[in-house]
């Protein structure tokens, strides 16, 4: 059976509205596509099944900011149509010695000496980094190994398609953990660490925040959920960090960034803590104190 394309037109002034209710379904397929020259936008979601397909569209469509302005549209998929129109929007990121590179791109892209490559197949529906929240999160990752070196323990919290507890394990973390309350997003992390060779370096599991960091100990906390998840889960998140460890949240919008912090800083005072913005959206970087 092809996969299927639903993709439907929305107003252009609710396309940060609508990015925002995409992120808080913490489903994976969904997209957000843009023309900020002709002022249109569209989302776009590719699936195993139309039934399937369907079902996603109903549940996302009373979440959505504003009424759609044309009835969604779906359309069976060959392989080459989904590559293709992935091509137009979906591109290589850098992180300092981690790249992330569509997997059609293998036969000519050339690793630099020492550097690491995580391939991104968007018909596992593994996530292009695009997004900013993500890439937020990535940067403070290589940063701190880039710093001092690779953390012991690594957590991921609401890890979605695996992306960012696989490029910790290709940058040397040993120990690496992640965890989603999606069965579907925990399956497709474990596809995505196949076509990465990375099956046997990354624990893959199904909880939620509560339960999937009972009885861890983080050198490195990674969570990018949406800021009222993060801030209602904040005594779990903190109390998850070893001394000297860092957390490192994101899924804020920077309009949400000061209430944010303030609760963080709340809950752990005397931590260090760094706040960056990208586009719309911001991260939070919380250093435990070493003991």
């Amino acid at each position: 059976m092809p996969p299927i394309e639903i993709k439907v037109e929305i107003p252009a002034d609710a396309a940060d509205a609508a990015d925002q209710a995409l992120l808080e379904t913490e489903e994976i397929g969904w997209s957000l596509l843009e023309d900020a020259i002709a002022r249109r936008a569209w989302i776009v979601g590719i699936f195993p099944g139309e039934a399937d397909a369907r079902a996603r569209w109903a549940a996302l469509r009373p979440l959505l900011p504003a009424p759609p302005i044309f009835q969604p549209v779906f359309r069976a998929l060959r392989e080459s149509d989904w590559r293709d129109s992935y091509k137009a929007h979906f591109q290589a990121w850098t992180f300092g010695r981690l790249h992330w590179v569509p997997v059609w791109e293998r036969a000519s892209f050339r690793l630099p000496p020492g550097h690491a490559v995580l391939w991104l197949d968007p018909g596992l529906a593994f996530g292009t980094g695009n997004h900013e929240t993500t890439r937020l999160c990535c940067e403070r990752l290589v940063a701190r190994v880039a710093g001092d070196g690779p953390p012991a323990r690594i957590v991921d919290a609401g890890c979605g398609s695996g992306i960012l507890a696989l490029s910790a394990a290709l940058l040397g973390c040993r120990e690496v953990t992640a965890f989603d309350n999606d069965p579907e997003a925990v399956r497709i992390s474990g596809e995505n660490a196949a076509l990465n060779g990375l099956a046997e370096r990354v624990e893959f599991s199904v909880g939620d925040l509560a339960g999937g960091l009972a009885g861890r100990t983080a050198d490195l906390l990674l969570a990018n959920i949406q800021a009222d998840v993060l801030v209602r889960h904040a005594r779990e998140l903190i109390a998850a960090i070893a001394p000297g460890g860092e957390l490192i949240i994101s899924g804020i919008l920077a309009a949400e960034g000061g209430p944010v912090r303030a609760a963080f800083a709340a809950a752990a005072p005397g931590w260090a803590c760094d706040s960056r913005t990208m586009g719309e959206w911001c991260d939070l970087a919380l250093g435990r104190p070493r003991e």
